[in-house]
């Protein structure tokens, strides 16, 4: 995988728990998130957060990033098979190395974000998908990244380091 790769598919999902819907494209908000996602700040109903203040506002929920490979990967390996969005993450990518992109600028479509942390796989993600998920998508289970320019996201985009 280069440095540039490309956005393949975006989900959102406006409530925690429920099914990520696909979308065919997704405004992003500077520290904010995706507008109608459960994570967007306004929203902000996710199943691990509920912020009182932006001061106690966590880095790293504006937006997720999977790679498709590491979908293809594990349904290869595991045996596992995920339906679109079954992943949980808002981005899923094609020929680039997410794991490379933590403490980095990049541009995913018009906006501009910085990795924040690895997404790894938890428990909740294993106990509404399939068992093994957690073990088959450790550390490669994506990106959580922040907004730092608004921008719109489509498929087809590119997604490429700044620095």
């Amino acid at each position: 995988m280069n440095g540039i790769g490309t956005v393949e598919r975006i989900f959102t999902a406006p409530e925690p728990e429920v099914e990520m819907t696909e979308r065919s494209d997704v405004e992003a908000v500077a520290k904010s998130g995706l507008r109608g996602d459960r994570y967007f700040r306004e929203i902000e109903t996710g199943t691990f957060v509920k912020w009182e203040s932006d001061e106690q506002r966590h880095d790293g929920y504006d937006l997720t990033l999977i790679e498709q490979e590491a979908v293809t990967a594990i349904e290869r390996e595991a045996e596992i098979e995920l339906a679109p969005g079954e992943h949980r993450r808002n981005i899923e990518t094609r020929d680039v190395a997410l794991n490379h992109l933590v403490g980095q600028r990049f541009q995913v479509g018009d906006a501009i974000c910085r990795g924040d942390r690895l997404c790894e796989p938890c428990s909740h993600l294993q106990r509404i998908t399939h068992d093994g998920v957690l073990q088959a998508l450790t550390h490669r289970g994506g990106l959580r990244a922040d907004i730092l320019e608004d921008g719109m996201i489509r498929p087809g985009d590119a997604v490429e380091p700044l620095e």
